[in-house]
C-alpha cells in the first residue's frame, strides 16, 4: 500500500531535535527520514514549514514569511512543503510579495497557520490576505489545532470550534486541521460532518518511541478517545494520515493509525485523501517515477 505522509517536520527547530533524541529515539536528519520512508512504504511527504531565529524561540515573533524547511540545504525529492505564515511580520515590507512568490514554487503544496502559537483567531483579519492568495493560488490551509507543543501557545486560538466562523466564510478553498484538534475530536469530528471543505489530519496523537505506541494500544480508554470521534464523523473521505514526524517513528505510527481506522478504508486515508487536499501531489509523484 502506498502511503503519503501529509504532516512531518523538516525545521532546524531546537524542540524537534531535543524531542528525536531524547523521547522519539530516531535520527532527525534526511538519512533519517529517507531511511524510515523507505522501511515504511511512504512514497511521499508534505513538510510544515516553520523557523526560529534564535533556538528553542519557536514560536518565534521575528521569522520572516515564508517560514520553509531548512533542516538541511535542499529537500529530499519526494518532500512537499506548506509554507508557514507569522502573522506578526505579514504586515511588513515584502513579506506578502515573497508568500506570494513561494506558492509559485514547484514544491509548495500549500500554507500552514499556527493558530495557538501565534496569537490570533484564524478568522482575524491580519490573515485576510493569506486567504486571498490562497484562492488564487488553489493552495489548501493546514491549521494547527488542538494542543499546542509549546508552552506559550494559548489553547482557546487552538480549539476547532474557534475555527468554523473561517471555514463556512471560505467556502472556496480546502482546510485541513492538524491532529482531529486534539484533545477536542469530538468537535473535529462535528466541525467534518457539517463543513464539507473541511479535512483533518490524524498526525501528533502520540509524542515518543515504538515503546510507548505498544503500550498505548493496549490502553482502551486511550484509543476510544480517537475511535469514538472517527466513527460518529464517518468522514473517511476527509481524514488523511500524517506523522507530526520527528515526534515519533513513522512504522510505529502507521500501525496505531490501522488499529484505529477500518482496513477497507485505508488507501483513502493513507494516501487518496492526501491527493485530495493537495492538488499539485499527483502530478509531483508521478514526476518521481
Amino acid at each position: 500500500m502506498k502511503i503519503i505522509d501529509a504532516h512531518v517536520h523538516y525545521s532546524n527547530i531546537e524542540a524537534f531535535h531535543e524531542t528525536a533524541q531524547t523521547l522519539a529515539h530516531i535520527d532527525y536528519s534526511e538519512k533519517g527520514l529517507l531511511e524510515e520512508f523507505r522501511r515504511s512504504g511512504v512514497i511521499a511527504g508534505v513538510g510544515m514549514g516553520v523557523t526560529e531565529t534564535l533556538p528553542g524561540a519557536f514560536p518565534d515573533s521575528a521569522s520572516l514569511n515564508p517560514m520553509r524547511l531548512d533542516l538541511a540545504e535542499t529537500l529530499p525529492d519526494n518532500l512537499y512543503t506548506c509554507v508557514g505564515i507569522n502573522p506578526l511580520t505579514l504586515h511588513l515590507d515584502g513579506q506578502l510579495e515573497a508568500l506570494e512568490q513561494s506558492l509559485q514554487e514547484e514544491h509548495v503544496v500549500g500554507i500552514k497557520l499556527y493558530a495557538g502559537y501565534y496569537h490570533f483567531n484564524v478568522g482575524d483579519e491580519i490573515y485576510a490576505p493569506v486567504y486571498r492568495l490562497a484562492s488564487q493560488y488553489n493552495m489548501p490551509v493546514v491549521i494547527h489545532g488542538g494542543l499546542t507543543y509549546a508552552d506559550k501557545g494559548l489553547l482557546k486560538y487552538s480549539h476547532p470550534l474557534s475555527m468554523e466562523e473561517t471555514f463556512l466564510k471560505h467556502r472556496d478553498l480546502t482546510f485541513m486541521l492538524c491532529h482531529l484538534g486534539d484533545p477536542w475530536v469530538m468537535d473535529t469530528a462535528a466541525l467534518l460532518e457539517k463543513n464539507p471543505n473541511l479535512y483533518s489530519d490524524l498526525s501528533g496523537w502520540i509524542v515518543g518511541d515504538s515503546a510507548k505506541v505498544n503500550r498505548l494500544l493496549g490502553e482502551q480508554t486511550y484509543t476510544d478517545h480517537f475511535r469514538r470521534a472517527i466513527v460518529f464523523a464517518e468522514k473517511y473521505d476527509r481524514l488523511v494520515f500524517g506523522t507530526d514526524w520527528p515526534l515519533i517513528p513513522l512504522e510505529a505510527y502507521i500501525t496505531f493509525v490501522k488499529h484505529l481506522i477500518p482496513e477497507v478504508h485505508w488507501e483513502d486515508v493513507f494516501y487518496i485523501n492526501a491527493l485530495r487536499v493537495f492538488p499539485k501531489l499527483e502530478q509531483l509523484i508521478h514526476k518521481l517515477k
